[in-house]
């Protein structure tokens, strides 16, 4: 969700390079690729560790100096480029859609205070704190399938990711993965998506087996086709 659905990892580097600064560390790409996609918690561990904060700052100190921030933040969160047309496309043609997100339950809520209709398109939804073990253990995502009765195919399903633990943990589930990186991020880091893409505006549902996009860029009518995909 965060980075390829709604515009809010701009405003995680923003506070956390605050935080970093403050401890006279650097808050750098290569620091924020290892925390992309993990647990609030997990990725939080990473951060204090890689500074060199332990003694200074615990993870869960950190984590509430953050949140203080972040709340302020969140419901300003905008959408994504091609991610409107995409969600409504698929929920038009019948296409089952779910969404696995690392957030926890309010940050979510915070996040689509001004998106709740389009996210409503979802036919379910999996936040972090439903899930014991977070990306790129594959949990997340086998849940998400799971919530369907029967359950598809791990083949059968299609993800959506920006960020490296999120591809590891789609691919963990034996999906097929979709990649929208950050541009700052390393390409080699996006090494094990199926599909690496600039943007959600350039996805062609076609090639993978989806109605494809009308010629005037309108979600269309539906036709019965679709493929269960977590998203």
């Amino acid at each position: 969700m965060d980075g390829l659905l709604l515009d809010t990892e701009g405003m995680y580097t923003v506070v956390q390079q605050r935080l970093a600064a403050r401890f006279s560390k650097e808050f750098t790409w290569a620091l924020k690729a290892k925390m992309m996609g993990k647990k609030a918690i997990e990725a939080a561990r990473i951060l204090v560790a890689e500074l060199e904060l332990e003694g200074k700052i615990t993870p869960e100190q950190f984590l509430l100096e953050r949140e203080e921030a972040l709340d302020e933040m969140f419901p300003l969160a905008p959408l994504m480029p091609g991610a409107e047309r995409l969600l409504r496309h698929l929920a038009a043609h019948g296409v089952p859609i779910c969404l696995a997100t690392s957030s926890h339950l309010r940050h979510y809520t915070l996040k689509t205070t001004n998106h709740q209709e389009l996210f409503s398109l979802f036919n379910h939804r999996v936040t972090g704190d439903q899930i014991s073990n977070g990306k790129p253990a594959p949990d997340i995502f086998l849940h998400a399938a799971g919530m369907w009765q029967p359950a598809p195919h791990p083949s059968s399903c299609l993800v959506f990711e920006d960020a490296p633990s999120g591809v590891a943990a789609a691919k963990a589930a034996g999906m097929w993965c979709v990649m929208v990186p950050d541009p700052n991020l390393d390409p080699a880091l996006c090494g094990q998506a199926d599909q690496v893409l600039r943007s959600l505006e350039d996805f062609r549902p076609e090639q993978w087996g989806l109605p494809p996009f009308p010629a005037d860029g309108a979600p269309g009518q539906p036709d019965g086709a679709g493929q269960a995909g977590p998203a």
